[in-house]
């Protein structure tokens, strides 16, 4: 299996495994737990805390660990709102946040009496900060969206609500906001958007600001205090520590303002009872060592690869064949650089992308967020961007991560070349633009580009007609 998902989630490294094992042997004592064997655990947790701080540009007292991002967010946002004055309960939510935060805030607006709206990106997936400011300093009570309006949580952040609009209970005057999130890195695009004027924008109004920093972190420098972000949340399994682990980063003044989610014994100051997952929180820590002295190696060298894939396909399929998902190049088609080192998202026209991934048993690609919940739904993301429900359908996600070799690469993109040249020849076979074969079997494929694929040294180049026989390295073959 080539494994190209890293954004759904990450292997753990070896490396924090080996951290991970004495916790679960010999140093299993509870970190709260007086005695000096509780007392040896509650140093290592201290040290994972300081690690993670660190990777964030915040300090260790800042870190509330959870069970993951999803959890951290709903702390955040409900925590916020539980506390916030009764004419500041707007929330505002960027239109390609991660299901997460776009739930979460909806849950919390209806538990609280708040509403929600959507703020509008780009088509490169950039938040619209025109748009943002408009939603912050409304002209006058009348522009507030009647309860009429109001978007389901479902279609919240979509193009089915252009104008930001979405809420809950349908609030007629025009409140003040009390929190603005917006991502720092898409996990679908790999869009960035810099968190600056985001907060400068958020503060003025007398807003927090929560930046989902899940992707970004460990990929990209993260300074949580110089940027200006509120809180921040992320989760270790994205950058190959273990799942259901994670952490809310939050300076001490705007702790003071969260309530908690779960109640008991008062663990992580108060903001989240239970005893701690110190397997998890000290593997967290390690990954965050990791990342910190591996990260400006592995963001050259993971760009190179989503190039170099990109490259491929485009010798493969003609560049007419494919469309990038989020930022370009100027004045070219080719992936920006100001979106995630690891993420290429591509639109392979009049191909379905469910019809590929059915074609690609041995190469794990994603069409959407891992927590999207499935079904035949386009993108909420892509929708976002202005990408019509076909194109969407038509996209796929590629993550490489810090085990992708190029060798995998040349391999998954003769394999993706293939599997999106047999569902067009399908797909024109059933429309009837196409003859069907002459005889069962597999319908002859129409030709790809005469170009060679990029990459590759000698005269490699399909055949009219036929499926192209695409070269493997020898290291891919079984």
């Amino acid at each position: 299996m080539i494994y190209l998902d890293n954004n759904a989630t990450t292997p753990v490294d070896p490396e924090v495994l080996n951290a991970m094992l004495p916790l679960l042997r010999e140093h299993f004592a509870n970190p709260a737990s007086p005695h000096p064997a509780g007392q040896a655990v509650a140093r290592l947790v201290d040290r994972a805390r300081r690690d993670v701080a660190i990777l964030a540009g915040a300090r260790p007292r800042d870190v509330v660990f959870t069970s993951g991002a999803t959890e951290a967010a709903n702390l955040a946002i409900t925590g916020v709102l539980a506390t916030a004055p009764p004419n500041r309960r707007r929330v505002l939510v960027g239109a390609t946040e991660h299901p997460a935060v776009r739930a979460a805030a909806q849950a919390a607006a209806e538990l609280h009496g708040g509403r929600v709206q959507t703020v509008r990106v780009h088509p490169d997936g950039a938040i619209d900060l025109s748009h943002l400011r408009a939603l912050l300093h409304p002209m006058t009570p009348s522009t507030a969206v009647p309860p009429s309006t109001a978007v389901p949580p479902s279609t919240a952040g979509s193009a089915a609500d252009p104008e930001g609009s979405g809420g809950s209970r349908g609030r007629g005057e025009a409140d003040e906001v009390a929190l603005v999130a917006v991502m720092a890195a898409n996990n679908e695009t790999g869009s960035l958007n810099d968190p600056r004027p985001v907060a400068a924008l958020a503060h003025e109004a007398g807003a927090l600001f929560l930046c989902d920093v899940t992707q970004a972190f460990g990929r990209i420098p993260v300074s949580v205090t110089e940027t200006g972000i509120d809180l921040a949340v992320a989760s270790a399994h994205k950058m190959y520590g273990p799942k259901g682990t994670g952490a809310l980063i939050a300076g001490r003044s705007v702790r003071a303002r969260l309530a908690p989610l779960i109640h008991g014994g008062g663990q992580e100051r108060g903001l989240r009872a239970g005893t701690l997952n110190t397997p998890g929180i000290v593997g967290f820590g390690a990954a965050a060592r990791i990342a910190a002295a591996m990260m400006d190696d592995e963001a050259i060298r993971q760009r190179a690869q989503t190039d170099l894939l990109f490259d491929l396909l485009v010798g493969w399929l003609g560049a007419d064949a494919l469309e990038v998902n989020g930022p370009v190049e100027d004045g070219s088609a080719r992936p920006g650089m100001v979106r995630l080192p690891n993420t290429l998202n591509l639109r392979f026209v009049d191909a379905d992308a469910d019809a590929v991934q059915s074609c690609l048993p041995d190469v794990a690609v994603s069409a959407g967020s891992a927590c999207h919940g499935g079904g035949s739904e386009p993108s909420p993301v892509l929708l976002a961007m202005g990408r019509s429900a076909t194109a969407a359908r038509e996209s796929l996600r590629f993550s490489v991560g810090r085990f992708t070799t190029v060798d995998q690469i040349h391999a998954a993109a003769a394999t993706v070349a293939r599997a999106v040249l047999r569902v067009q020849s399908l797909r024109a076979v059933g429309s009837g633009e196409v003859p069907p074969p002459a005889e069962p079997g597999e319908p002859e494929l129409p030709a790809a580009s005469g170009r060679p694929a990029a990459g590759w040294t000698g005269e490699v180049s399909p055949t009219p007609g036929r499926t192209p026989e695409l070269p493997v390295p020898r290291s891919a073959l079984p």
